[in-house]
């Protein structure tokens, strides 16, 4: 049995690592009651190490307003963004579907992936996105207009929701920097956080790409609730009792 300064610094350990930890499994893991957990969860909040959530608990720096720039995120999980991507090339519509991507770097790195072979109608806010599905023969590019965002290279505005409101496409393709289950999937900036409401809107079937990093984490802005995406494709290292949560709500999760 360990002394609560050692399950303490034990338990922040591990929401650093996981992302997220519940007190259901804290408790089952370190033979304790809920409520001892609670207590635990109490003391480490208030000495900065970790924030509380419903449920359980974050690491302090989960809940953030931060958002890295493309440089960043590009170096930051690449190989399991690349098997993200191959598994999603799965969830493509047929010969001459159309969809829609959404900036960010996984989402890149399906756009790095499509080729001649793939007939495809692709609408997308980002400019890299864009400059890459310029290229493949297969596909035909409409690339959104709007206000240009420095640090995710994305159309933002009135006039891109305003365009994505007229559209209605097989599968739109997301990203999410924070995945939660009591906050759905969040963005730090509400003008990111309208476009992507739109291309939701704009989906037959709705489809976030995320490495497991992303899960556990709540930002700023929520752009849909769990109930709104039909698929979330993420790496290996999830934590299966956020997956275990979010396959409760009715997504199905791909685990790349």
């Amino acid at each position: 049995m360990l002394y609560p300064e050692e399950r303490q610094q034990a338990i922040a350990a591990l929401a650093s690592d996981r992302g997220r930890v519940a007190v259901t499994a804290l408790a089952e893991e370190f033979g304790v009651t809920t409520e001892t957990v609670r207590r635990d969860l109490a003391v480490l909040e208030r000495a900065g190490m970790l924030r509380r959530v419903h449920g359980g608990a974050v690491p302090s720096g989960a809940l953030t307003l931060a958002e890295p720039g493309l440089g960043e995120r590009h170096r930051s999980h690449g190989e399991q963004k690349r098997a993200i991507a191959q598994a999603a090339l799965d969830l493509l519509p047929g010969a001459d579907g159309s969809i829609v991507l959404d900036g960010g770097t996984t989402t890149a790195a399906l756009a790095e992936l499509l080729g001649a072979e793939h007939r495809l109608l692709a609408v997308t806010s980002s400019i890299p996105i864009a400059s890459r599905l310029s290229v493949p023969a297969g596909v035909t590019l409409h690339l959104l207009g709007g206000r240009v965002r420095g640090v995710t290279q994305c159309a933002v505005g009135e006039a891109t929701v305003r365009t994505l409101a007229e559209l209605r496409v097989d599968v739109a393709f997301l990203g999410a920097n924070g995945i939660a289950p009591d906050h759905g999937f969040s963005t730090p900036d509400d003008a990111e956080a309208s476009v992507k409401r739109a291309m939701v809107r704009a989906g037959q079937r709705v489809v976030v790409l995320a490495d497991s990093s992303k899960l556990g984490r709540e930002h700023l802005v929520r752009y849909a609730a769990l109930e709104d995406v039909d698929v979330l494709v993420t790496d290996q290292g999830a934590d299966p009792g956020i997956v275990a949560e979010i396959e409760k709500a009715g997504v199905e999760v791909v685990l790349a």
